[in-house]
């Protein structure tokens, strides 16, 4: 049998579901792989965020079904399916019951990105038996439920947004998307000190910064999917100084592109600064939801920083200068910063020796930072 991924947001799920689950459908941009989708083929479904396997579904055929299945965007590519299991999130497969058991989830480093496997769909099992393994997982779980509550947020998510833009009296409606961050390997407890010789990681450097905040009276936001995780025994998440709800005068899509940043600082309804930490990451997702940011609120006043090690300097200087965050207005490069974790933590260290963080102001990071905006030209 052949099986192919077929990805769902809660939302979208719910939308298929009401709508009959009888068409599923894809972007145009899917339209040649979706080709290759024969009748008799099952299409696996995966609520993304949330991480469940909820549905099986049996091609039918090519439908020309014109319907506004799903409010947010067409998915013209579509299909007639026979629906053989459709489940609620909360009665879905958890993705870890497939750790060790399918290709693309050989083991805990693979757990988030599974191999960029549900990255896309339609997308073609390598191997038939993951498919007849999660198909068999979907039976048991229709036979026998167990209901696992679900991240309201996560099943919520919208695949796009609709924002207003234009200068004056010229408006228009933009389509945006804003990527979803899925749940990471969990990091273990960290107890290093600030004087510790081994580089300090992700989790301990969003530590001192919102530590660093607080100090300075700042209120904190850390990014949603990293409230659990701790550092010195803390969950940042429940840090003096967190706010459980971010400022309100931002559309949906802002807040969305906001709560996955890594810190912000606040004052008031305000964001005084954000930090995007990249230690193991891809630079260029930091530097994407900072320019996300910056587009959809083009009039906003912060100071943005990327807070990277110190060999990764070069890679910072190469993401930033890339066309798409340089030929913006105004070019990225000459209002993000650069931190190293060296630089933080050594000016850290001097500010609570002195006992200067209550009468600091943020834009002491300005003097810290580095900048690679170039001084030639216009």
């Amino acid at each position: 049998m052949t099986y192919w991924l077929d990805l769902f947001t809660g939302t979208t799920w719910d939308e298929f579901r009401k709508a009959g689950a009888r068409i599923s459908g894809f972007r145009a941009r899917m339209r040649h792989a979706a080709r290759r989708i024969k009748p008799g083929d099952t299409l696996l479904c995966y609520l993304t965020g949330v991480m469940r396997w909820v549905g099986a579904l049996e091609v039918v055929g090519p439908s020309h079904d014109t319907r506004r299945i799903w409010e947010d965007e067409e998915f013209p590519v579509r299909f007639e399916v026979q629906t053989l299991i459709a489940l609620s999130p909360e009665h879905g497969v958890p993705m870890d019951e497939l750790q060790g058991r399918v290709d693309f989830f050989k083991g805990a480093e693979h757990r988030g990105k599974f191999k960029g496997f549900v990255r896309m769909s339609p997308n073609r099992f390598k191997k038939p038996e993951d498919g007849d393994l999660i198909l068999g997982l979907l039976r048991a779980a229709q036979s026998q439920p167990v209901a696992r509550p679900v991240d309201a947020k996560k099943l919520a998510r919208k695949p796009l947004y609709r924002i207003e833009r234009g200068k004056g009296r010229t408006k228009s409606l933009t389509v945006v998307s804003v990527p979803e961050v899925e749940d990471s390997v969990p990091e273990r407890e960290l107890t290093s000190a600030m004087g510790s010789s081994a580089e300090p990681s992700h989790t301990e450097i969003q530590y001192q910064l919102l530590k660093l905040g607080a100090e300075m009276k700042f209120d904190l936001w850390v990014a949603r999917n990293d409230r659990s995780k701790q550092c010195n025994g803390v969950a940042l998440g429940g840090l003096p100084g967190m706010v459980s709800e971010l400022p309100t005068q931002f559309n949906e899509a802002t807040n969305r592109t906001i709560e996955l940043i890594d810190v912000l600082w606040l004052k008031g309804n305000s964001i005084v600064a954000a930090f995007e930490v990249e230690s193991t990451t891809s630079v260029y997702s930091g530097l994407l939801r900072m320019s996300d940011l910056l587009a959809l609120q083009p009039n906003i006043n912060i100071q943005i920083y990327l807070v990277a090690p110190d060999d990764r300097r070069g890679k910072v200087m190469q993401e930033i200068l890339r066309p798409t965050f340089s030929l913006r207005d105004p070019p990225l490069v000459k209002v993000c910063g650069f931190l190293s974790f060296s630089k933080l933590m050594e000016n850290v260290a001097a500010i609570r020796k002195l006992g200067h963080g209550p009468y600091l102001k943020a834009d002491f990071l300005r003097g810290v930072a580095e900048y690679f905006a170039s001084d030639e030209g216009p």
